[in-house]
């Protein structure tokens, strides 16, 4: 298979993924047909406020940090 012919298939691939996706939306009710935006905006019902205060830093005392392990071990 050459170069183009993978292009091709990839081009293709994503295409019918694009075109299944807008389905998958237009099902869920989250977009309107033609459109690209969302039919609504969220309700300020379902929202949260996140205060703007720091957090209490003890609530993060036996924490690790994520992708990098526990903070008195090292990286093997």
């Amino acid at each position: 298979m050459s170069l183009q012919d993978d292009l091709s298939a990839v081009r293709r691939n994503l295409d019918e993924l694009t075109r299944k996706v807008e389905q998958l939306e237009q099902q869920a009710g989250r977009r309107k047909p033609g459109s690209s935006t969302p039919a609504s905006s969220p309700e300020p019902s379902r929202m949260v406020t996140v205060p703007d205060t720091p957090y209490d830093s003890s609530l993060w005392t036996d924490s690790d940090d994520e992708g990098l392990g526990a903070r008195d071990r090292r990286a093997p």
